[in-house]
This record gives structure tokens, sequence and C-alpha cells, in this order.
């Protein structure tokens, strides 16, 4: 097992303008490609901003968003993940809510779509965004990673069920300043007790009435930060490393222990 290179970039958002928003990240992926990363993470919104009650803000799915994934990362050879709101190919006509989609685009043309469970209730969302059902799991380069978007994380049940099979979740957000206390010791949280790595991208500046500041995260499986950043655009590099992650398990042997 060889360690994976990941980029997460944490960036601002043009609000509504997905051109812009496509011209401000490509030279950002293609530093992080140059920089060696082989999994580059763009945050939750990443095109559009945190704006699901605007209407036509859902996209079919393949839409624009997805093709700029797919095809940075076949231009640089690399894996490239956000979230983006997509409209289910099964959405029935009386229905045509998007889902919050985590896409991640391979290098060889493939994607996988994990669509967030968990609506932020507390924002009415579940008004505008249709829930996800399925959990993702993708295996990249030998490395186990686990797809989450943003309010996920504070559900601690949906982590364990599946640390086994992860070697790293990927948490993509929008996640104000306001809450963000909670949204740094839950990441190290979620690392700590599934002794995995977590990589935490969260966006910064002002979207709609909420300001951002990023406090991004890599965080590994002892939950020691290996890289973070708040405040502005950044991007941060660190090594996923599966065996850390068994090596780590075999020597507390804390997930054998769950009932």
């Amino acid at each position: 097992m060889t360690a994976l290179r990941v980029a997460a970039i944490q960036h601002d958002i043009v609000w509504h303008d997905r051109d812009a928003n496509f011209g401000r990240l490509a030279p950002k992926i293609a530093a992080a490609a140059a920089g060696g990363a082989r999994l580059v993470l763009l945050t939750e919104t990443f095109s559009t901003g945190f704006s699901f009650d605007t209407p036509g803000i859902g996209e079919p799915e393949g839409g624009p968003s997805s093709q700029f994934l797919v095809s940075q990362a076949a231009e640089h050879g690399v894996w490239v993940g956000g979230s983006c709101p997509e409209i289910r190919p099964d959405a029935p006509d009386d229905d045509q809510r998007p889902s919050n989609t985590f896409v991640l685009a391979g290098p060889d043309g493939t994607s996988h779509r994990y669509r967030k469970i968990h609506p932020f209730s507390h924002a009415d969302e579940e008004r505008y965004v249709r829930a996800g059902t399925d959990f993702v799991s993708v295996e990249v380069e030998g490395v186990r990673l686990s797809l989450f978007v943003c309010y996920d994380l504070r559900f601690a049940d949906e982590f364990w069920a599946l640390a086994r099979g992860t070697d790293a979740y990927l948490v993509v957000a929008n996640w104000p300043a306001k809450r963000r206390l909670h949204w740094s010791t839950l990441l190290r949280a979620r690392a700590i007790e599934n002794q995995a790595y977590v990589v935490g991208v969260n966006r910064v500046g002002t979207g709609g009435a909420l300001d951002y500041t990023g406090d991004s995260a890599i965080i590994d499986p002892l939950g020691e930060i290996l890289a973070s950043g708040a405040g502005g655009e950044t991007t941060l590099f660190a090594d996923i490393d599966p065996a850390h992650v068994a090596s780590t398990r075999s020597h507390f042997r804390f997930l054998q222990d769950r009932r």
C-alpha cells in the first residue's frame, strides 16, 4: 500500500456564477496537481454557492458542474471532487428538487456520486433538497475513501457504519463561521473515534447572508492535524497512508470493542 497525496482547496465562491467559479478554480486545481496531489477536493456547492432555494439552481445529472470536474480530472490525470445541485434522472415530474451531490471524478472519465443524506432542517433545507439514501465509498489508488457532505458530519453513527472499510473520510462543506467550533471539533472527533483520516474542506468568504472562515483540515487516525487553514483561500496538502490506518487499528484495537 502506498500513500495518496491529497489537496484540499479552501476557496471563495462567486455567488450563482458557474463560469466565474470554473475560471477561478481551474488554475488552483492545476497547481494542486503540479504539487503532486493525486486527489483534489473542492468545497460543497463549489460552482454556485449554497443557494438551493433559488429557482432553477438544479442541474441535470452530468450537467456543467460535474462536467467541469470530469474534464479537470482528465486534463490533469488526477481525481477531482466537490458537490453541486443535481436533479436525479429518476426524479418525478412533480418533485424536481436537486440533491446535494458530491461528485468524485476519476482521470479515466468515471465518476461516483454521493447524495447528501441529511438535509439541514434548521434552515428548512429539506423543502428544496431531495435527500439521498445510500452511502458511497470509493477505492482510489489502494486507499478506501468514504464521501460525506457538510451537515452529515454531525451524525457519528454513519461514520461508524463505514469505519472498517474506510481509510479516509472526505467531507466537503459550506459550514458557517458562527458554528466554526462545531466544525473543527467534529472533524477531529470523527478521525479519533474511527481511527481514520478525515479531510474536511470548507469555503471562505461571504455567501448569501453568511460568512465562512474555512477552517479546512486534514487529520490523521490519531487525531493529529496534518494541515489546516483559516480565513483566506489556500490549498492544504497531506499524504493519506492506509498503512498508518492499519497499524493504528492494530495497536489500539478500539473498533473491535464496539457494540
